[in-house]
């Protein structure tokens, strides 16, 4: 975070409650700046026993945000949530893709539908993501945190120019564990409250219950790809995902989710221990969105999914906005509707992402 970057400029600071956030708050305080504090409220549709926490995050903002001498707002932002990122989540699991709700709730919600609301009256939004910018030639680009565990860089991949323009990250040079000493130290009334291991803004919600309200269960046959066995029944494609190998029930196993059939509702797996059905090194991307601006991208690391791990690769330009990811090992667990992430070689500047096509 560079301090002249913040000089004479209106901070908004979206207060979730959560750890990360407040340390935010008093990292920005700390500076000699009173940003004003934000609570997105989301929630599920209706309020009964689908709960999600969001009377205690509300107190804990409110908390923080006094602790500070911050004003506290709550943005009800619930219909375009649900709107928006429900809807792409649903349609596309619908079609068998793997979709990424928190990729879509960083562009859509937090730098998107806050930004209609109350943050075109800031200069800068403030998160408590672990990732951070810097300025290249005049541009502003997203880089990576230095704790490869937590950073968030892959689900900030699809925002706009315009968005990460605005967006800071106070606490993205930490580790987690740095933090959490910081709030400890600071006496911080959430400093050792667990992160929450749900999706984006829906705080302890397991994500299978989430697909299971909105779409319901479609049971069908899981058969073995090589010998098309039956091997049991699922109780709906959305619930699998390609490469998974946890959780199935099966017998005989270790078996790996290989492939999806959505026109006749089959799940295909594949037995061993890797097998190599579970992996793939050629992959097509579309709709490549660039970060900051279009780069050169023949030499290039990339993720799929939010793991530590970087994967060293080059990319082919097949058109506008498409290219073979020409990777230079074996990935697991390739499937379409993920993003792909796209950094240099060093895997510390991201350029950006595209979906994965079938």
């Amino acid at each position: 975070m560079n301090i002249e970057e913040l000089k004479d400029k209106k901070i908004a600071v979206l207060l979730s409650g959560g750890v990360d956030s407040s340390v935010v708050v008093y990292e920005l305080t700390r500076l000699g700046f009173t940003p004003d504090c934000f609570y997105i409220k989301i929630g599920p549709e209706e309020t009964e026993e689908w709960d999600c926490n969001s009377e205690e995050d509300l107190e804990m903002a409110t908390i923080v945000a006094r602790r500070f001498g911050c004003k506290l707002e709550v943005v009800d932002c619930h219909q375009e949530y649900w709107d928006q990122v429900t809807r792409y989540t649903m349609d596309k699991v619908k079609a068998g893709y793997t979709p990424n709700p928190d990729v879509m709730c960083n562009r859509l919600i937090k730098f998107g539908a806050f930004h209609e609301k109350m943050g075109h009256a800031y200069d800068l939004i403030a998160t408590g993501h672990y990732a951070q910018t810097e300025i290249i030639d005049g541009k502003k680009w997203l880089v990576t945190s230095p704790d490869p565990v937590k950073d968030q860089t892959d689900s900030l991949a699809q925002i706009a120019d315009w968005q990460l323009r605005k967006a800071i990250f106070p606490i993205g040079h930490y580790q987690k564990g740095e933090v959490r000493e910081i709030a400890e130290r600071e006496n911080l009334i959430n400093a050792k409250r667990k992160d929450s291991q749900g999706i984006c803004f829906l705080g302890k919600i397991n994500y299978n219950d989430y697909l299971r309200r909105y779409l319901g269960e479609n049971p069908g046959e899981v058969l073995e790809l090589e010998t098309d066995k039956k091997i049991g029944q699922h109780k709906g494609l959305w619930f699998r995902t390609i490469g998974q190998r946890h959780g199935l029930g099966f017998g005989g196993g270790p078996w790996y989710v290989v492939k999806k059939d959505v026109e006749n509702n089959t799940l295909y797996v594949s037995k061993g221990f890797e097998p190599r059905t579970a992996y793939k090194q050629d992959f097509p991307i579309h709709d490549f969105h660039f970060l900051t601006e279009p780069v050169d991208m023949q030499r290039v690391t990339f993720k799929i999914r939010h793991t530590p791990e970087y994967h060293p690769a080059t990319l082919e330009k097949t058109g506008e906005g498409r290219y073979i990811v020409h990777a230079e090992e074996l990935i697991q667990g390739v499937a379409p509707g993920q993003f792909c992430v796209v950094y240099d070689e060093e895997h510390h500047r991201c350029f950006g992402s595209g979906e994965i096509t079938v």
